[in-house]
C-alpha cells in the first residue's frame, strides 16, 4: 500500500433510510450507491478501512430474539452484535467487488469480527443509559422485564425501549490482522458496530450486554493504525450551531476548544452529533491530524475541502 491510510466511519443508518423498513433488498440497494463512491477513493491508492454502525440492524435482530423466545434459546447482545457484523460486512463486500469489478487489479474488500475490550470497572456498566431496539407496550416491557431481565425505560408517546450500558473502548483485539491486510492493500472492514464487547476475566474473555459507541471505537482504532485521514459519515452535510432554527449555521471548522464547550454547553446531543464531535476532538487532540464530519453524499467535496466540519487541534 503506497497511498494514505484512510477510515471512514458511518452508521447503520446509511444502509437504512429513516422511517423506511430495513428490508435486505433496501438496504444492497443503499450499499451499492456508497461503494460507487468509495469506489473513487480507492482508485487513487489509497488504504482504506470501514466502520460501520449496526443500530437498525440489532434493533431488528433483538426484535427476532424476543418473538422467537419461546421456539428456541435467545441470543445475548454481544453475540447479536458478531453477527450484525458478518451480514452488514457481507452487504458492504458484494457492493465494493460491484463497484470495482471493472478496475484492474482491485483491491480485495475483506470483514474482520473485532472483540472490544471494555473495562470491567467502567462505571457505564452499571448505569445502562443506551436506548436500543424497537418501543413496547407497557404489558410487553413488563414481561421483558421478568422473562429476559432487560432494562426498559419509557418514552412519553413512544413507549417503553431496552436500555444497555454503554462502555468506552480500550483494546482493539485483532488489531495485528487488520494492519497485515491493510498493508496488503486490502479494503478492511472492521470493527462493525463499535466491536463485540468483552471484558477480561480470570476465566478469559467474556462478553457482555452492552454496545459500544462506534464513533468512539473508530477514533482509537484509527490512532493504532496511524490512520492519515479519518472521516465521519452522518445524516447531515456537516456540524451545525442552532441546528433546527432559522439561525442555524455550518460551522466549516471545529477546533477541539470548541467542541469542549459545545458538550459543556449540551449543544451537541449526546443521542445524534455529540459522540462525533467527542471523537473527532479526541483523535484530533492526541494525533494533531484533523477530522471530516459530512454525509455520504458529500463526501467528494468533503475531501476537497469544500464541504462539511473540520475538527481541528489547533485553538
Amino acid at each position: 500500500m503506497k497511498g494514505p491510510r484512510i477510515l471512514i466511519a458511518f452508521g447503520g443508518n446509511a444502509l437504512v433510510e429513516r422511517g423506511e423498513d430495513a428490508t435486505q433488498r433496501e438496504q444492497l440497494r443503499r450499499a451499492d450507491a456508497l461503494a460507487r463512491t468509495l469506489a473513487g477513493i480507492v482508485a487513487d491508492g489509497a488504504g482504506l478501512v470501514l466502520v460501520h454502525g449496526n443500530g437498525p440492524q440489532v434493533g431488528d435482530a433483538l426484535i427476532r430474539v424476543e418473538s422467537s423466545v419461546i421456539s428456541v434459546p435467545p441470543l445475548t447482545l454481544d453475540v447479536c452484535v458478531a453477527e450484525s457484523q458478518g451480514s452488514i460486512g457481507f452487504l458492504l463486500e458484494k457492493a465494493l467487488r460491484n463497484a470495482l469489478r471493472r478496475r484492474r487489479k482491485a483491491p480485495e474488500p475483506v470483514t474482520v469480527l473485532t472483540p472490544v475490550r471494555v473495562r470491567s470497572s467502567d462505571p457505564a456498566l452499571r448505569r445502562p443509559s443506551k436506548p436500543i431496539g424497537p418501543y413496547y407496550p407497557r404489558y410487553r416491557a413488563r414481561e421483558l422485564r421478568r422473562r429476559l431481565g432487560w432494562r426498559m425505560i419509557h418514552e412519553e408517546g413512544r413507549g417503553y425501549r431496552r436500555v444497555v450500558p454503554s462502555p468506552r473502548p480500550v483494546e482493539i483485539l485483532g488489531l495485528d490482522a487488520v494492519e497485515v491486510l491493510l498493508e496488503g492493500g486490502r479494503i478492511v472492514i472492521a470493527a462493525g458496530g463499535g466491536g463485540i464487547p468483552v471484558v477480561r476475566t480470570r476465566a478469559g474473555l467474556q462478553g457482555v450486554e452492552a454496545v459500544i459507541d462506534k464513533d468512539h471505537t473508530s477514533a482509537l482504532l484509527a490512532r493504532r493504525l496511524g490512520i492519515d485521514v479519518f472521516l465521519i459519515l452522518t445524516d447531515f452535510d456537516g456540524v451545525y450551531q442552532y441546528f433546527g432554527k432559522d439561525s442555524e449555521k455550518l460551522l466549516s471548522r471545529l477546533p477541539v476548544s470548541r467542541v469542549r464547550r459545545g458538550l459543556a454547553r449540551g449543544e451537541f446531543p449526546a443521542g445524534s452529533m455529540g459522540p462525533k464531535v467527542e471523537a473527532a476532538a479526541d483523535f484530533a487532540r492526541r494525533t494533531g491530524r484533523e477530522v471530516l464530519i459530512t454525509s455520504p453524499w458529500r463526501l467528494a467535496d468533503g475531501l476537497k475541502r469544500r464541504a462539511g466540519t473540520r475538527v481541528t487541534a489547533e485553538g
